[in-house]
């Protein structure tokens, strides 16, 4: 699974930013078309949901996306073999 923010529905509120319990999102710097300066993902490999969903088949955070109220977050399926980081905490 892999991270993605919509920046066509997100307006900017940077709620994300504050609840992400593992520092993901980063408040962004530079506007997007619509003149709105949407967060940005800061190693989205730390995300426990994009690392684990598949194999636990269930949401295991989501903070994100349930505060969102644009839903501007969603998750989608990598494509087989896609390289992708993985972080390891102790």
């Amino acid at each position: 699974m892999k991270l993605v923010i919509d920046e066509s529905r997100c307006k900017g509120c940077n709620l994300c930013v504050l609840v992400c319990p593992y520092g993901i999102f980063q408040e962004g710097t530079e506007l997007n078309s619509r003149g709105i300066v949407a967060p940005v993902l800061d190693r989205p490999e730390r995300c426990t949901n994009c690392r684990l969903q598949a194999l636990y088949g269930r949401l295991l955070c989501g903070v994100c996306h349930m505060i969102c109220p644009d839903q501007a977050i969603t998750w989608i399926e990598e494509k087989p073999f896609e390289p992708h980081r993985v972080e390891v905490e102790f």
